[in-house]
Formats: structure tokens, C-alpha cells, sequence
């Protein structure tokens, strides 16, 4: 068969960068080597980043409807054990006390949308069954690719059907390899991993239960942390949990009985139904090379993280994204050479500095699990004062895995050769982001003073925002002559303007600032030939 993108790999980057192409007019294959969705809960948390481009793909609401109720609060609490005592709560809002927020500190400072607790189990379904819909998406699970070749108009894939060991070709222009830590399209292009593997061991049990005056002793929360007793991940906040564990030196996992696991990591048994448990190990890495030619790769496939902070996924769906409209638009035919080559420049760096990020939440997990003292169990004077020392010192070292703001919206595109870059660079803090439209940064979200949101005016391709009446002309006779779709969207909006910096703001598909002016630029073929990778 012929197609325009083979996409292998239907985890949610996979999925996420066939939403990304159907919506640009873009037929795929997606094929995907096991035969359904995951069964593992891999993730909990989308964030703020990633439902803005949901959003903008017209599918958040969609998958809010199958998530966590947004009236639930999205609390990080710490306990000695669940049945025991609570030691410290960092407070985070729900969906809509936090769209509150939002309008309300109307300073670019904010993303769109909030986060969203929903478990991957749940995740992947969704986007497959908005994908289903689609006449330009064919999903085929239980297909491997075997291998492929590249060539100077494109890549021959052989597919092989796992139950039956039917083989297809396929013949694809592009082709995006989605397929996660094992990436049989990493290691057929030579790549390999740089940083460190098996930070640490773990054991996950996914289970039911009904014991929620246990399970919600101290209200709901999202997370559960315990020095003794690993995360709980509220999925639901229903019936469904997922408790993860790390497993001492020497304890041998198939040894692990899972229900008592849970019991011993709780504090007391009660009633309750194991879906999945089994071993796991955490990396750090990164792939050394993001692609080449026709052939590029996002996801686990080029970055594995711990999942402290929720960067995998969350990363992923900007691969994805990043993917979906450079492809669009070679296959449209304006697109560049360099436009592919930026997969690498771009995205890499981002994915490097993601890495230091989910290590650094780590370390903050090690130094209180080091700090752990016995006596926090004890019901006495002795427990009361080394259970306020304990929370003390979790509060002093914080929770910014989960407040990391700057990691999810602050990251730019430093060098891009698609990007008409700038010096004096704003800071990049983690914690903290900054709005700013210094060229490769995401642009400031904002209302407007008719309540729009600046986002939702953007163009599907590029769009040059004006905020004075001086002529456009000249940028928008570039882009027609270079076939490059460009919307031209008019604002009249002072604080607007003083929030995006200039008069002349050129937004790119993904929604990051390509070029700025006060004034039309000299020459405007030469800003868009570089923005279109020319």
C-alpha cells in the first residue's frame, strides 16, 4: 500500500502525532505491534501544554469528558502510612478553581488549560476511538514493522501481522517512528542511548477497591506519598488506584506477592482486586539522534524519563506535535529541506533539559527518603516531634515536580535554523515562566478584553499577529509567492500588545514565535524562506 505517513507506534505520542496530521489533510497508517490499547497506567497527568494543544485540535473537551471529575482537587499529600498520620499537603487546585485562576492573573503568565488527571488506560482508548472517525487515519493493532529502507523519494516498510506472521509492504514518503523505549526504528537508523539506566527499581500495583474510608482517610488526593509506602495515584478517585514501590536491594520481584505488597505498603489489609502488578525500571537517557533523511522519531523512543514531574508523555505530544506540522507541510510541497532538520536542533535540547529536570525531582525524593526516621510510626511524644521534623523538611524541600511551570510552558527553541533568532535570551527558570515572545518560545496565552482567547485566533498554519494598523503587505506577498499559508489576524488589545513585546508577531503552527518586529522586515522573502525551512 501507498501512503503519505506510516506512523509506528500507537501509544499516545503516536496517536498524538496522527491527530496532528489528519488535521493538517494528512492521510497515515498507524500500526502498532500490540494487539490493543496499553493496559498499564503509565502516566497520570496531562498538562497545561499538552491540553492546549488538545485544544487547539479540537479535542480537549473530548478527553476531559473520560478524565478525573474536574470539581476533584489535584492534592499531593504525604503520610507515614495511609492508615497512620498525614504529615504535609501541597494543595492544588481543581479544573474549574483553576480556570478561576487563569482569568484572573490575565498576564501571559498562565497556560490555557489546566492539567488533567487521566491514567493512560484511559488516554489511549480516547485518542484512538477520535482517531477511528477520521477518513484519513487507518489504525492497524497487532502490526510490527520488521524494517524498512530509505530512499531519495521515500521509505519501504515491511509490516508483519503478529498473530498470523502476514507481511505487507508499505510505501511511505515520511515516516514517524512513535514506538517507544525498544524502538526498532532508533535501532535501525544507528542511534543510541546517552545517560544513565535503571535509576532505580520499582513494583507497580494497579488495583480496585471499594475501602474508600481508607483509601480517602484523609480526603482525596491525586498523590499519596508515603517514605514507607511509595505513591498511591488516586486514578479516578473512585474504585481504581495504582500504588508504586521501590524495591530494596536483593528482593527478587517474582517473589512479590502483590496483594500483600499493597497491605504492608497501606498500613492494614482490606478488601481489595489486583488488575496489574508486575516489576519496573526508570531511565534516564536520551537518544543520540532524533532522526535523519525521512525518518524521524518522537516520544520514548528518544527520550525515556522517571516519571516524576509527568515530563514522558508531556514531552511526547510536543514531539508529536513538532512532527505532525513539518511533515504537513513538506508533503504540501512549501516546506524546506531544513524543515526536518529541525526536528533534531529543536527538540533535542528541549528533551536534554527534561532529563535534568526529572532527575533533579528524583534527587528531591532520594534526600526524604534519606531522611526517613522510624520513630514517625510511633503514637508518642517522641513520634509527634520526629513527624514535624519529617514534614518540616518535606516542606522546605517542595514539591516542584509538580510546580515545575517553567519546564511545561518556558522551554524555547534556542539556534533553530527555522527560527529568526534574537540575542538577549529571557531567563529559563524552572519553577518560573516568564512570558515573553523572544523568537522560538511558546507565545503568551491571554484574553483579550472581549473575553477571546489570543490562542484561538491563531491560524491552522502561520499567523501573523498586528497590533497596529501600519501594512502587512509585504509578509503576506512573501507567503503567497512561497506557497506558505499565512492568516493575518488584526488586535487592537493595548495590554496585548504590551504582553507580546512588538507590533508584527509571527506565530508558527505549533503556536511558538518564528519572528517579531516593530516594523515589517527588510526583506520579508528572507524571514519566510527561513521560517519554512527553505
Amino acid at each position: 500500500m501507498d501512503v503519505p505517513v506510516l506512523v509506528v507506534g500507537a501509544g499516545p505520542v503516536g496517536l498524538a502525532t496522527a491527530l496532528e496530521l489528519q488535521s493538517r489533510g494528512i492521510r497515515a497508517l498507524v500500526v502498532e505491534r500490540n494487539p490493543a490499547t496499553t493496559r498499564h497506567p503509565k502516566m497520570d497527568v496531562t498538562n497545561g501544554r499538552s491540553m492546549e494543544h488538545f485544544r487547539r485540535l479540537g479535542v480537549a473537551e473530548r478527553i476531559r469528558s473520560v478524565a478525573v471529575p474536574p470539581e476533584n482537587c489535584m492534592d499531593v499529600a504525604w503520610v507515614t502510612r495511609l492508615n497512620e498520620w498525614e504529615l504535609t499537603r501541597f494543595p492544588y487546585p481543581d479544573v474549574h478553581t483553576w480556570r478561576e485562576h487563569i482569568r484572573s492573573h490575565n498576564d501571559g503568565s498562565q497556560p490555557l488549560e489546566p492539567n488533567m488527571r487521566l491514567s493512560q488506560v484511559v488516554l489511549e482508548p480516547t485518542l484512538r476511538d477520535i482517531l477511528s472517525e477520521s477518513p484519513l487515519v487507518e489504525l492497524r493493532f497487532g502490526w510490527a514493522v520488521q524494517r524498512f529502507v530509505q530512499d531519495a523519494d521515500g521509505v519501504t516498510a515491511t509490516i508483519r501481522e503478529t498473530a498470523t506472521g502476514k507481511t505487507e509492504e508499505v510505501r511511505c514518503t515520511l515516516l514517524a517512528g512513535c514506538d517507544g523505549g525498544g524502538s526498532i526504528v532508533r535501532e535501525s537508523l544507528g542511534f543510541s542511548w546517552e545517560g544513565q539506566f535503571a535509576v532505580a527499581r520499582f513494583y507497580m500495583v494497579h488495583f480496585r477497591s471499594q475501602a474508600t474510608d481508607l483509601l480517602r482517610r484523609f480526603g482525596v488526593a491525586w498523590h499519596y506519598q508515603s517514605p514507607v509506602g511509595g505513591t498511591l495515584i488516586g486514578q479516578d478517585d473512585n474504585d481504581t488506584f495504582t500504588l508504586h514501590n521501590i524495591l530494596a536491594e536483593g528482593v527478587d520481584p517474582s517473589t512479590i506477592d502483590p496483594r500483600q505488597l499493597v497491605y504492608q505498603s497501606i498500613g492494614t489489609e482490606f478488601p481489595l482486586e489486583v488488575l496489574q502488578a508486575n516489576p519496573w525500571t526508570p531511565h534516564l537517557v536520551l537518544s543520540t539522534g532524533y532522526g535523519q533523511d525521512r525518518v524521524w522519531l518522537a516520544g520514548d523512543a528518544v527520550h525515556q524519563y522517571i516519571p516524576t514531574g509527568g515530563y514522558g508523555m508531556n514531552t511526547g505530544i510536543c514531539d508529536a506535535v513538532d512532527l505532525g506540522w513539518k511533515f504537513a507541510a513538506v508533503l504540501q510541497g512549501w516546506g524546506g529541506p531544513k524543515l526536518l532538520e529541525s526536528i533534531e536542533a529543536e527538540r533535542r535540547p528541549v528533551g536534554a533539559r527534561n532529563l535534568e529536570a526529572s532527575g533533579a525531582h528524583m534527587g528531591v525524593r532520594l534526600r526524604i527518603a534519606q531522611a526517613y526516621d522510624p520513630k514517625i510510626h510511633e503514637d508518642s511524644p517522641e513520634g509527634a516531634a520526629a513527624r514535624e521534623a519529617y514534614a518540616s523538611l518535606i516542606k522546605e524541600l517542595g514539591n516542584a515536580e509538580n510546580e515545575a511551570i517553567g519546564i511545561e510552558l518556558g522551554f524555547r527553541y534556542r539556534g533553530s535554523p527555522i527560527i529568526c533568532g534574537e540575542d538577549n535570551e529571557p531567563e529559563w527558570d524552572l519553577l518560573r515562566y516568564v512570558p515573553s515572545t523572544w523568537p522560538g518560545v511558546r507565545a503568551p496565552h491571554l484574553f483579550l478584553q472581549d473575553g477571546r482567547a489570543i490562542f484561538d485566533l491563531f491560524g491552522q498554519w502561520f499567523t501573523l499577529l498586528r497590533f497596529n494598523d501600519a501594512s502587512a503587505e509585504p509578509m503576506i506577498e512573501a507567503a503567497r509567492a512561497r506557497g506558505v499559508p499565512l492568516t493575518v489576524v488584526d488586535i487592537r488589545d493595548e495590554h496585548a500588545r504590551a504582553i507580546y513585546e512588538r507590533d508584527f508577531v509571527l506565530i508558527r503552527p505549533d503556536q511558538h514565535v518564528a519572528w517579531r518586529g516593530d516594523a515589517m522586515p527588510s526583506d520579508p522573502y528572507a524571514v519566510i524562506d527561513r521560517v519554512r525551512g527553505a
